[in-house]
């Protein structure tokens, strides 16, 4: 791929970083097997067939694939039950009606992992009022803030927990925070704390971007619940929409309840006769996970070899598919961000410009032009504008579309002069 003006070292640079992460790459790729056979054991322990791709109509009722669908991803993501709806529009709803369901008035939600993602600081009521949030209906709200290194301060937990908790939030991601994301070994320590310290206190993960990353999920080492999204890595880069809870039956339910209605709960919702699409995109979720981490990793290579600060760093821990890159400028997300939409397969043609999203405090510049409308499962990159302006970048079917996004952002960053000096 080319430009009226082409700076001859992008390709190189992108070379040599390629080489630079084939061990990590393989590691990835080797990675696939495991995740696929547990996939796979699930499809065959539940007989999945090509019966259970229709769907019924109306209110959905006795939705054969729906719910075999259901119990395929609870197995998957080793918890005792999941429900998976189209319904849902985003992880943020799913994740939202997981908090509804489980809270009730006068109850303390406690977060463990800092700041939670932007879209729900509107949900919880820290910032915005008059829609509905969790403060409104009488529901009060702390967190342990991280450390200046980004870290879970473990100091500060047993004294968080002193005060009366009904539930406990970690973020897996690191979202939009300069932070690790947090492993599920991690996770798990941090559950044993917690039920140590209030045996009666659940704990919910969000697990979007999680998923399929590491061996385990957050529901093997003791969560509670989790949420997450179908446009995310369990869709395989297919499944049109949707989301996902799983965990403990009965708070699944609840959820579910918050979804539809108290008495309707799991039972209802058709699955549109898309639950063939869900089922393969869940066959394809461990290779495109795969994918996108060797593009992570590409990424981090190719900006921590121009001088930029990577998070996390190439061959560093990752529990999630985001690789932050601290650029320092809004003109060089701008360009980066363009760069990339230029070699999305749809939308190439876009200039993405910073604007308004919902949910979100600070105007956003996204490149996504993906097959589903916005899919970070597909590659795609994102970031606010505040400082200390991080691109955030995500997804990919195949590595080699980061690798021609990257050599035209190299490009167009060498043009517009905003590379480092010695670059």
């Amino acid at each position: 791929m080319t430009t009226p003006n082409v700076w001859l070292g992008a390709a190189e640079r992108i070379d040599a970083a390629l080489a630079a992460i084939a061990p990590l790459a393989a590691r990835h790729t080797a990675a696939v097997r495991p995740r696929l056979a547990r996939v796979l054991d699930a499809f065959a322990a539940e007989r999945v067939g090509v019966q259970h791709f229709a769907s019924v109509s109306g209110y959905g009722h006795g939705d054969l694939g729906r719910e075999v669908l259901d119990r395929v991803f609870a197995r998957v993501l080793q918890a005792e039950a999941a429900a998976v709806r189209l319904q849902f529009v985003s992880g943020t709803h799913a994740i939202a009606a997981a908090l509804f369901g489980v809270l009730r008035p006068g109850d303390r939600l406690l977060a463990l992992t800092g700041r939670p993602y932007d879209t729900l600081e509107e949900v919880i009521g820290i910032r915005g009022s008059g829609q509905g949030s969790l403060a409104e209906f009488g529901i009060t709200y702390d967190e342990v803030p991280l450390t200046a290194a980004g870290l879970v301060d473990d100091g500060r937990i047993a004294e968080a927990l002193a005060v009366p908790t009904r539930l406990v939030l970690i973020q897996r991601s690191c979202g939009y925070s300069w932070r690790p994301s947090v492993g599920v070994e991690q996770i798990g320590r941090l559950i044993e704390r917690v039920k140590a310290l209030q045996p009666d206190c659940d704990v919910f993960v969000d697990n979007c971007y999680g998923e399929l990353v590491e061996e385990l999920e957050p529901t093997a080492v003791g969560a509670d619940l989790i949420a997450g999204s179908l446009i995310k890595n369990l869709g395989g880069t297919i499944a049109p929409t949707g989301g996902y809870v799983a965990g403990r039956a009965e708070l699944v339910e609840r959820a579910c309840c918050r979804l539809t209605a108290p008495g309707i709960g799991g039972e209802g919702g058709t699955s549109f006769d898309l639950n063939r699409l869900l089922f393969q995109g869940l066959f394809l979720a461990p290779q495109m996970v795969a994918e996108a981490l060797i593009g992570a990793e590409l990424v981090a290579q190719v900006f921590s070899d121009l001088g930029f600060a990577v998070n996390p760093a190439p061959g560093g821990p990752r529990s999630d598919v985001i690789q932050a890159v601290r650029l320092g400028d809004p003109e060089r997300i701008k360009t980066v961000c363009r760069a990339f939409q230029a070699t999305s397969p749809v939308g190439s043609y876009l200039d993405p410009v910073p604007a308004p999203m919902p949910g979100y405090a600070s105007e956003l510049v996204m490149a996504g032009g993906s097959f589903i409308d916005g899919s970070t499962s597909e590659f795609s990159a994102d970031g606010p504008l505040r400082e200390p302006y991080v691109l955030y970048v995500q997804g990919g079917t195949h590595h080699s579309h980061a690798a021609l996004g990257l050599q035209r952002a190299l490009e167009a960053l060498h043009n517009r002069g905003q590379l480092p000096a010695d670059c």
